[in-house]
């Protein structure tokens, strides 16, 4: 006997097509609702099970008053928002400067003209240096150094010296992050400039700089948040930004939730920052992932 014949497949009809070709939406996805639904049970039992160690443990009461004290909260609140201002303003102030000098040094250290060696020499200097030194020590060192030299014209603000630490330890970090995204650029895409008749600075301004940077948005946007978090180590020069307004609410009243208080404002800000850098982060690999342009 001959096998049997299979039997031929039916053409799909442009609806079936439609339908298999369209994704389906992540509200209609059962493994996906099962992964969310498992990731919350394990929170909420891990939570408890830290919940009821610390509730159970001897000096639970006495941290209860000392750090979360609601009373406290809502009385250091103003205080400390207050100070918080001053930090909002030494970064927002800071990051421009940040962003311009970190470039600079960059297109500095990436030059090979023999001519521009000395300011190359003096870029490499410059970023081993302040990524070398913790920031504290650059900020006491400018805040209680130079108003003791007395020149003339110089500012002798604490705010003023504090700004300027926060500006010479960040951008060498942002240097090192423009100088990262320059040379990720491939030298075909020099090359491919070149043959258009673009000169060096054309061929940096229009090709490689627009790409350097754009691969770089999620690390400059890490360095933004680091900045706004170095922007409380300014307190050890005087001037009375969240966290030195903390402390003295702390020293009055015998009571550390005023440190709380400071702690959830920084982390307003600081936490919608991170989430959208981790945007940025599964943006760019899903580019590189689908080989799509940049």
């Amino acid at each position: 006997m001959s096998a049997p014949i299979a039997p031929v497949p039916s053409e799909l009809s442009s609806e079936q097509i439609q339908a298999l070709l369209t994704p389906i939406p992540p509200w209609k996805q059962v493994a996906l609702w099962k992964s969310i639904a498992i990731a919350l049970v394990s929170s909420i039992v891990l939570l408890a099970i830290v919940g009821v160690i610390l509730s159970n443990s001897s000096g639970w009461a006495s941290f209860q008053r000392a750090f979360l004290s609601w009373p406290n909260f809502k009385a250091s609140w103003p205080m400390v928002l207050d100070g918080f201002k001053l930090n909002i303003k030494i970064f927002m102030i800071a990051e421009p400067f940040i962003l311009a000098i970190g470039l600079l040094i960059a297109l500095t250290r990436v030059t090979r003209s023999p001519v521009l060696f000395p300011l190359r020499a003096f870029a490499v200097v410059y970023t081993d240096f302040f990524r070398g030194a913790p920031a504290i020590l650059v900020i006491l060192m400018l805040g209680f150094g130079m108003p003791a030299l007395r020149l003339q014209g110089i500012p002798n603000d604490p705010v003023f010296w504090g700004t300027v630490a926060c500006i010479l330890t960040s951008s060498a970090y942002t240097a090192e992050t423009f100088r990262a995204g320059i040379d990720s650029v491939h030298p075909s895409q020099r090359a491919a400039a070149r043959s258009l008749g673009f000169s060096n600075v054309q061929t940096l301004r229009m090709v490689v700089l627009p790409q350097a940077i754009r691969r770089q948005v999620p690390p400059l946007l890490s360095g933004f948040v680091a900045l706004q978090k170095e922007t409380a180590l300014v307190s050890v020069i005087g001037p009375l930004e969240a966290t030195r307004q903390a402390q003295i609410y702390s020293g009055l009243n015998f009571n550390f939730t005023s440190y709380l208080t400071a702690a959830v404002l920084f982390i307003a800000i600081t936490v919608p920052l991170a989430r959208f850098t981790d945007y940025l982060v599964q943006r760019d690999a899903r580019r590189r992932s689908a080989g799509g342009a940049y």
